[in-house]
């Protein structure tokens, strides 16, 4: 995949969410059925956007992921889900690629003939998502050993490859190292749990997954062994954090044009007047917009803080998917008043977008433990307690 400069990265991502997403985002929802047609095409015209040049890749960072984000949530929040798990699955993969090597994994991502994601989470852990059961130890030759469960996976039984966490065990293990690893499709002793039912952004796949004696080559470790919590903080989170913002930011913008759109065409039988003329309406959209600019002004400084590494990164990562959960909650809420009975009908997009904004407080990093993390850094104390 050639280096295209972001301006045609997004130019692509709309004419994909337009011409693909946009159309198939109802029946995902409806079905609860894996976007493959989107997820092809993102991925063969995006899929190597944060993948460094020199394996092919676009070299885009955080900016593109959340720009990216808000074009494909505005079309359909389960296809950018998991089109942006897709993403942090690439970034980390990437992140020591020099030292450690996933050279030809990486060129496969960047051609667009190689789907990731990522599989941090498990039962039992809640949002200490850095602390994984899933157990690794050392087997014949060179390998690695990995026996465990992992819950919520995103693209489960549909990625090329699943980056996942795992706590060191065995003979001459050190306690609470916890490692990164790269597990590919169709390995022996990785099998998926039942199919994904949930509130909202029902086309997301998230299923669980089971690792039982699950063997993989020890060129598969990403960086050294204990480097998870590295990881984690330092490429994980950005990226996630951002990916899901941008999606949440788009399910926002979505429900203000909603919104927008119906006050415009609609008129009152009775006078032939339009909602529009009525101030209350005007004043309720224009606090819809404010709420929808302001969050995206701090997504966008989010994402460059975090690109140059500034100071204020951290904090701004974290407020920027606290804030867009709020936001895009009070947007569609307040779309749906403004539309009425219309948009409150089983099947209208307000409906959907409703249920897959909810989806983002509970998302890990939840809201209130990334509220907790923003006064911490403010207040120079440790990110995590022990």
């Amino acid at each position: 995949m050639a280096r295209i400069e972001l301006g045609a990265a997004l130019t692509a991502a709309r004419e994909v969410a337009r011409d693909v997403l946009a159309e198939r985002a109802a029946a995902a929802d409806a079905e609860g059925r894996w976007p493959e047609e989107g997820m092809a095409a993102l991925r063969s015209r995006l899929g190597g956007l944060v993948v460094p040049e020199r394996f092919g890749g676009m070299g885009h960072g955080l900016l593109a992921v959340a720009q990216v984000g808000e074009i494909t949530g505005q079309a359909c929040a389960s296809t950018s889900i998991c089109f942006g798990m897709h993403l942090v699955g690439s970034a980390v993969i990437a992140a020591k690629a020099d030292r450690f090597g996933q050279h030809d994994r990486l060129a496969a991502i960047a051609a667009g003939r190689h789907l990731t994601t990522l599989s941090l989470s498990e039962p039992g852990t809640g949002a200490e998502f850095w602390l994984p059961q899933t157990r690794m130890e050392r087997a014949d030759g060179d390998r690695l050993r990995l026996s465990g469960a992992k819950s919520f996976v995103t693209n489960g039984g549909h990625a090329d490859s699943y980056v996942m966490s795992a706590a060191a065990a065995g003979p001459g293990a050190v306690p609470g190292q916890f490692s990164c690893v790269v597990v590919d499709a169709g390995t022996p002793g990785l099998s998926w749990g039942p199919p994904w039912h949930g509130l909202g952004m029902r086309g997301n796949a998230s299923r669980g997954a089971l690792l039982e004696d699950v063997e993989i080559p020890r060129a598969d470790l990403l960086g050294e062994e204990g480097d998870e919590i590295w990881y984690v903080f330092n490429v994980v989170a950005p990226y996630f954090l951002t990916a899901m913002a941008g999606t949440y930011l788009g399910v926002a913008e979505a429900a203000l044009r909603e919104a927008r759109t119906h006050l415009l065409r609609r008129r009152h039988a009775h006078s032939g007047r339009s909602p529009a003329a009525q101030p209350l309406v005007q004043h309720r959209l224009g606090e819809m917009w404010a709420v929808v600019e302001r969050t995206r002004r701090l997504i966008y400084h989010a994402a460059a803080e975090g690109e140059a590494g500034g100071p204020d990164a951290l904090p701004a990562l974290c407020s920027a998917k606290a804030e867009v959960a709020e936001a895009a909650e009070a947007v569609v809420n307040d779309a749906l008043t403004l539309v009425g009975g219309a948009g409150y009908s089983d099947g209208s997009v307000l409906h959907r977008h409703l249920r897959d904004a909810r989806a983002a407080h509970v998302m890990s990093p939840i809201t209130d433990v990334l509220r907790v993390w923003v006064g911490r850094a403010l207040l120079d104390e440790p990110l995590l307690e022990g």
